[in-house]
């Protein structure tokens, strides 16, 4: 006759607690691999784009600041940090990669707006892309910025995409090629809405908008303006 082996309560217990472990363990990596899955990025979302342009501006914007610092840089980089960690809650709130940042193309250095800012002057757009654009031939409706309205001024930053910046306050704008005080209209074309701001505050792009100005002109979900009409007004 053969015995039939008994295993004792406490071999019970640790196999199950071993065999739950594993389990456990499995169930954790298929999570972990399908979350990886469902993260999107710049390429394959247009909220992710914005996010990851308004990141590669502000993070430009911080590093023009450290190479050419002057008496506020300080205070601006903080400023811009505290930006820069709200801008990647956002990312990880709407499913984004999480830091992936991308700078806004034709719209110039971050490097040249450090160096405006800090001697006091940014160079004359007017005299610089004399030969590249020229009077607007559109004046959209829907004017809703806190600036006062305007009618169609000198087109500039021809093909440039316009996001947020992620600074609170009235609506604004900050930009590498305007003065502080300079006033710009900004329209996007796909809903025809346009805000007209002032430039308060460098940037490492022509134009980027304050989160209260840019919900006046955006599209649901959307962080990113592609087609853009931007105008200098005063």
């Amino acid at each position: 006759m053969s015995r039939r082996r008994t295993l004792s309560p406490k071999k019970k217990i640790a196999l199950a607690v071993t065999a739950a472990a594993v389990a456990g363990s499995g169930a954790f990596a298929l999570a972990a691999t399908s979350n990886a899955a469902n993260v999107q990025n710049a390429s394959t979302s247009t909220v992710c784009q914005g996010l990851a342009t308004a990141l590669g501006n502000n993070e430009s914007f911080i590093a023009a600041q450290k190479a050419n610092p002057d008496a506020q840089s300080a205070a601006r980089i903080a400023n811009r940090e505290a930006v820069v960690a709200e801008i990647k809650r956002k990312q990880e709130a709407s499913g984004c990669q999480v830091g992936e940042s991308v700078e806004a193309g034709g719209s110039g250095s971050a490097q040249s707006g450090g160096a405006a800012q800090a001697g006091g002057s940014a160079q004359d757009p007017q005299a610089s892309q004399a030969a590249t654009t020229a009077p607007a031939t559109t004046a959209p409706a829907n004017d809703t910025g806190g600036a006062g309205t305007a009618a169609s001024g000198q087109q500039v930053c021809k093909g440039s995409t316009v996001t947020l910046s992620g600074e609170g306050g009235a609506p604004a704008a900050s930009s590498n090629q305007f003065p502080a005080g300079t006033t710009l209209k900004v329209t996007n074309l796909d809903n025809n809405k346009s805000t007209t701001v002032k430039v308060t505050s460098v940037s490492g792009s022509c134009v980027l908008l304050n989160n209260a100005a840019f919900e006046q002109v955006r599209e649901p979900g959307k962080f990113l303006i592609r087609r853009a009409l931007i105008e200098k007004v005063g």
